[in-house]
């Protein structure tokens, strides 16, 4: 559990590229880089720009392989079990794409699950005669055997994969995955996790954890450059791993060298400084403290959240603890139009962030990040006390 943090925010505002007239509160749509982040990553720009022929030619094996190791360390894993992806859809749809699925197998996910993982199932069932499942989970959620049990409802005799979030996109909540997945192999059912939200906002051991594959964005929480993903996949189940394209790794026979990382390395000349940026933003937190830093986010997230609830008098849709959310947290509103509500907020307080709607129901997400400070949430909640009334409420259709 993550305990109380003495650190003042913002703490490193002037360390971000973001504008300073505009209170951004949702870095967990694409997260933001730091400015030590970003100039080294132009700076690996340069320098394939100097000599292109030399970097990708002969330098850049050598290159992914030390990024790779960093970032296998910083996950608890080992470089064996990395390859890059430009983000965590990609690491799914390598995955969907690759298992051997029969007609009539089912891959269960929730109805929590992000929109693009829900399309790369539905894609792959379509061509393979294989269904796709999204399990309710109904809110709020007040323990992880509640979670269990919801979810294990939904498993039958054909249930061949279980995919779901660690940190959901729409709830934000914390999924208990450990168990899901320790369940999930115990009944010989694959795990593909889907960890776009979890490097940099949680610590990760994906050895211990027990997911089969597990996917997840650099760019978020852990603040590296645009394009800079990872897929794990456990050493018995990587022969099974297609790339999505084909190029010179492909029927490699490089001695020594992995298959799956032949297969991922190179597909076909790309700009890769993205990747060999993340060890510059694992520095860049190591250097920082960054759990006193995650900690005094969660803090001010929580001050959003209680102040939020008040305002409305709605339940929270999940515990008061670290152990379900973060940094980011996904509060109930009263019954209206998440779209305007949100048009509303940028257009006339210049405030980012996303609203939505769920089973009939309105929502705001709020992410808070190193550069976020009180001010913040008093300007979020000052437009919230003077947009909530004028809102009009939505029919049971969402019209």
């Amino acid at each position: 559990m993550t305990t109380a943090s003495t650190l003042t925010l913002p703490a490193y505002a002037d360390e971000f590229l973001l504008r300073r007239d505009i209170t951004f509160l949702n870095h967990g749509s694409f997260g933001a880089c730091p400015r030590p982040v970003f100039n080294v990553y132009q700076e690996w720009q340069r320098e394939l720009e100097a000599q292109p022929v030399d970097f990708l030619g002969r330098r850049m094996g050598d290159l992914i392989h030390a990024a790779r190791a960093r970032l296998a360390t910083y996950l608890g894993t080992s470089a064996d079990a990395l390859v890059f992806v430009p983000n965590a859809t990609s690491g799914v749809n390598a995955v969907a794409r690759s298992l051997p699925l029969e007609p009539g197998d089912e891959i269960m996910g929730t109805n929590h699950e992000y929109g693009a993982v829900d399309r790369t199932w539905r894609f792959v069932c379509r061509q393979r005669g294989t269904r796709y499942i999204n399990q309710p989970l109904a809110l709020p959620i007040h323990t992880p055997e509640e979670f269990m049990e919801q979810l294990w409802a939904g498993v039958t005799e054909r249930t061949r994969v279980i995919s779901i979030s660690h940190i959901t996109s729409f709830s934000a909540l914390k999924f208990p995955v450990e168990e899901v997945c320790r369940r999930a192999r115990a009944a010989g059912i694959l795990t593909v996790i889907d960890g776009a939200h979890a490097p940099g906002q949680i610590d990760l051991h994906l050895d211990t954890l027990g997911a089969d594959f597990y996917t997840g964005n650099c760019h978020k929480w852990l603040c590296a450059p645009k394009g800079a993903g990872f897929l794990y996949a456990r050493a018995d189940w990587q022969h099974l791993v297609e790339p999505l394209v084909v190029s010179h790794g492909w029927e490699s026979e490089t001695p020594g060298a992995s298959r799956f990382h032949d297969h991922f390395d190179w597909n076909g000349t790309h700009d890769p400084a993205a990747y060999l940026s993340i060890p510059a933003a694992i520095d860049f937190q190591a250097e920082r403290d960054w759990p006193q830093v995650r900690a005094a986010c969660h803090e001010l997230a929580q001050v959003a959240r209680d102040r939020i609830g008040l305002m409305t008098g709605l339940p929270q849709i999940c515990p008061d603890s670290p152990d379900w959310w973060g940094q980011m947290c996904t509060i109930p509103l009263p019954p209206g139009d998440a779209r305007e509500l949100h048009r509303r907020l940028w257009e006339e307080f210049r405030i980012e962030i996303p609203t939505m709607t769920w089973q009939n129901q309105r929502f705001i997400r709020v992410s808070i990040q190193a550069y976020n400070g009180p001010a913040d949430v008093e300007h979020l909640l000052a437009a919230l006390a003077d947009l909530l009334p004028a809102q009009t409420p939505v029919d049971a259709a969402g019209r």
